[in-house]
């Protein structure tokens, strides 16, 4: 998320920041490995604060049968 001249990544039910970056680029990348690492979703939001795109690491309901 965007918070005041910095890209924020922030764990969810929590306002504190995990890491900060210039880019939002920079952000995604080290939000994504945190995701990736933890096997939790990633949620990216637009400057706006709207999501912009979502991943999914881990822990997914099983949709298919068998």
């Amino acid at each position: 998320m965007h918070r005041g001249d910095n890209w924020v990544n922030v764990r969810e039910g929590s306002d504190r920041a995990i890491s900060r970056a210039d880019t939002k680029a920079e952000a995604q990348a080290a939000g994504r490995e945190t995701a990736r690492r933890d096997k939790v979703e990633h949620v990216i939001q637009n400057k706006n604060g709207q999501i912009g795109q979502q991943n999914s690491y881990g822990n997914d309901p099983r949709h298919s049968k068998g």
